[in-house]
């Protein structure tokens, strides 16, 4: 995962589709600081001025060529205020909104923070938990808010979440559901926690520095009878529709789940024991085990698989070809590993593709037979017993694949390359052909059993001769240390182009 800071942050702002929105009322001494600070770390604010009375539009008049300053004619409310902000960026096409007071209680430096959440939980609601609010002296009508509001927010949703009242957050903003209904005032921001909680929006919460002046100076637009008695209202509400419409929805949702999950493995289990499996060895079994049927028997997995990425349910898979790969001149296909779904949308590519797999893969009861006739050629045998084997898949025209990690990664980052499959190329003369896979770890990672909802995609890179390999270095270990920055910065840039529309 990228690490963020001061001097990285506002390109991967602009890259992911984040904007920062500042609601302010009457934030004159301090609105002009927090904006410019902001600026540090984004480029694309919007202000919404919520009909101020005092200087703070002046204040902000310095910023007008840099910023989007929305104002309005008179005083709507935070709530109101969020949704114009709201709206203006997704009517300009960003995908996620950082939202952070004018009072400069929450400080801007703390946006690379957000952002790593962001990459790390994309589509995801990421709250700026305030640090040691136990101990800064507060109102107690403030403490007791938070207080309230987390306790009715776990009865609503079922989740913990420690500050539901922090005005520092990153929202996705195609998840914003019900956004025309949400109310206008202080307790909206609550709405949309427990609105996107019931349709599936994960939380996670990130400590934020947090600062409180002096009583006496600190602006509160806090009413507490009125407030108090609005969010008392709306919590009855919530918690009526959190029986009658949260609850189905979570139950459906574990439900889809569980059935997407059940409907893929028994599809490939069933499928493999009782019909692929049988099927191919009968027509291995059958003769001599010829060069044409062992290219038929490739044939045949290409085609399973391509029908395998079109009927998981819940998985939009794509790929992209820039330079019309075609597979036809052998190469050492490398790529990244994060799931089992990684060799089915390898072998989906070509016929002409054989795999250097696991023992665990070259053992198994369903389709280990299959694999074996197949060619594929387990890793543990060592590289001298390899190499022959090897070659001759590349006089007869066959793609190797490799996975240079080694092993599933199990957070979804590019681990550590070994130097092998550079070493076999070299070995054998012939090209690296780089694919990139990005969310297969997300539909179902290392250990997981579960089947989630979530976007597939495919990048087929430009192959490297042997010449270009130089460039990345004069020695196998050298390359594959190269090769995986490549690797880091590309699948980045995948990651931040997909995760806006997730």
């Amino acid at each position: 995962m990228y690490k963020v800071d001061k001097t990285n942050c506002a390109n991967l702002m602009g890259e992911r589709g984040i904007c920062v929105i500042i609601p302010t009322y009457n934030n004159e001494t301090t609105i002009a600081d927090v904006v410019c600070r902001t600026l540090n770390f984004c480029r694309n604010v919007i202000v919404v001025n919520d009909g101020s009375t005092d200087d703070t539009l002046k204040q902000l008049f310095p910023f007008k060529n840099v910023v989007t300053i929305i104002t309005l004619n008179k005083n709507s409310g935070k709530g109101y205020a969020l949704k114009c902000g709201f709206r203006y960026a997704l009517n300009n096409r960003f995908a996620y909104a950082i939202t952070i007071d004018g009072d400069a209680q929450h400080f801007p430096e703390d946006i690379p923070t957000i952002l790593e959440a962001n990459i790390k939980y994309p589509g995801a609601i990421i709250l700026g938990q305030r640090k040691d609010l136990k101990h800064v002296e507060r109102s107690k009508g403030s403490k007791f808010a938070n207080s309230f509001s987390n306790f009715w927010f776990l009865i609503q949703t079922w989740n913990y979440v420690a500050d539901t009242q922090t005005g520092f957050r990153l929202y996705p903003l195609k998840k914003l559901y019900w956004l025309s209904l949400i109310t206008s005032r202080y307790e909206s921001e609550l709405e949309l926690l427990v609105l996107a909680s019931w349709h599936g929006v994960k939380i996670v919460s990130r400590e934020v520095n947090v600062f409180y002046p002096e009583a006496d100076k600190r602006v509160s637009h806090f009413r507490p009878l009125a407030d108090f008695t609005r969010i008392a209202v709306l919590n009855v509400i919530l918690c009526i529709l959190a029986i009658i419409y949260g609850l189905p929805l979570r139950i459906y949702r574990i439900i889809a789940t569980f059935l997407r999950t059940v409907f893929s493995f028994s599809v490939a289990v069933l499928t493999t024991m009782f019909v692929i499996a049988p099927l191919l060895h009968l027509y291995l079994s059958i003769g001599k085990i010829s060069e044409h049927k062992k290219y038929n028997l490739h044939r045949a997995i290409y085609y399973i698989f391509r029908l395998v990425l079109k009927i998981i349910p819940g998985i939009k898979y794509t790929q992209h070809n820039p330079n019309n790969e075609n597979f036809e001149k052998p190469a050492i296909i490398i790529c990244n590993h994060q799931s089992s779904m990684d060799l089915i949308a390898l072998l989906a590519q070509s016929p002409k593709i054989a795999v250097l797999t696991s023992n665990k893969v070259w053992n198994n009861f369903l389709y280990g037979h299959i694999i074996k006739k197949a060619e594929f050629i387990p890793i543990s045998t060592g590289i001298d017993t390899i190499i022959p084997k090897l070659q001759s898949l590349i006089k007869r025209g066959y793609n190797v694949a490799i996975f240079p990690e080694g092993t599933r990664s199990t957070n979804n980052e590019i681990n550590y390359f070994h130097q092998g499959a550079f070493y076999i190329a070299q070995t054998l003369d012939v090209d690296i052909l780089p694919l990139i896979i990005y969310g297969s770890g997300k539909v179902i990672g290392k250990h997981k059993f579960k089947i989630q909802q979530w976007p597939m995609h495919l990048e087929i890179c430009k192959r490297v001769s042997q010449e270009q390999l130089k460039e990345y270095g004069c020695t196998p270990l050298k390359q594959s240390k190269s090769m995986r920055s490549f690797y880091k910065e590309t699948y980045a840039r995948l990651a931040n182009k997909i995760e806006q529309n997730v």
